[in-house]
């Protein structure tokens, strides 16, 4: 079955954000007097929104020091925090030949604010070869985005979700997309396992064998 579109994650799918995002967290933590964590424990946590991430990373759950928190976070990583992404090896090629595939088109879905998500893809030259950027934030769930991009009428049931935590394939799921769960993210095998994914892709040049 031909995809009309190819849909993908940002962070952990097109690229790391890992340095990034530890300095930001950790930058939001110190603003607050908390403890610094580990960037291995944030890692594990690439892929949810954030707010799940401090509440999993330090136990809080008083919603104004989330919020708060978040705040310091983005103060950061709108200066600094974005501009220490990299790029997946070899993803940049797997794109600019997805981009020239006749009745192919490539979307974002990601939990980042959509201004946000358009900054990095343009740092990296990526942002003219997606047709939509759907951004999340506190509160907005990836489900929820694919349902808002199928009832307007954007995408069809008749595309994939590309991406490489658990969010990303339930999400695909509930809207009865098709779904590839990527190895070279953030996510385990046994992770995406579970969700039971359409397919499973080891590396980006994959993405050029018209396998979705």
């Amino acid at each position: 079955m031909r995809s009309d579109y190819y849909i993908f994650d940002l962070d952990g799918t097109i690229s790391d954000p890992k340095v990034g995002m530890a300095r930001s967290i950790n930058f939001s933590l110190q603003s607050h007097e908390l403890i610094k964590v580990d960037d291995g424990e944030i890692a594990k946590l690439i892929g949810l929104p954030l707010d799940e991430m401090y509440m999993q990373l330090c136990g809080i759950t008083e919603l104004s020091l989330v919020t708060s928190l978040i705040a310091s976070y983005r103060e950061r990583y709108r200066d600094t925090g974005y501009a220490e992404n990299t790029l997946y090896p070899e993803i940049q090629t797997s794109l600019d030949y997805l981009y020239t595939q006749p009745g192919l088109q490539l979307g974002v879905c990601t939990s980042k604010p959509p201004d946000m998500a358009k900054k990095i893809l343009e740092m990296f030259g990526l942002d003219q070869i997606f047709d939509f950027i759907s951004g999340g934030d506190v509160g907005i769930e990836k489900t929820h985005q694919l349902e808002q991009l199928l009832s307007d009428g954007i995408i069809s049931r008749n595309s994939v979700m590309i991406g490489d935590r658990f969010v990303d394939i339930r999400a695909a799921q509930h809207n009865q997309l098709r779904s590839a769960a990527v190895l070279w993210g953030y996510g385990s095998r046994v992770e995406l396992e579970k969700e039971r994914p359409s397919y499973f892709l080891q590396h980006p040049s994959q993405l050029m064998e018209s396998i979705l």
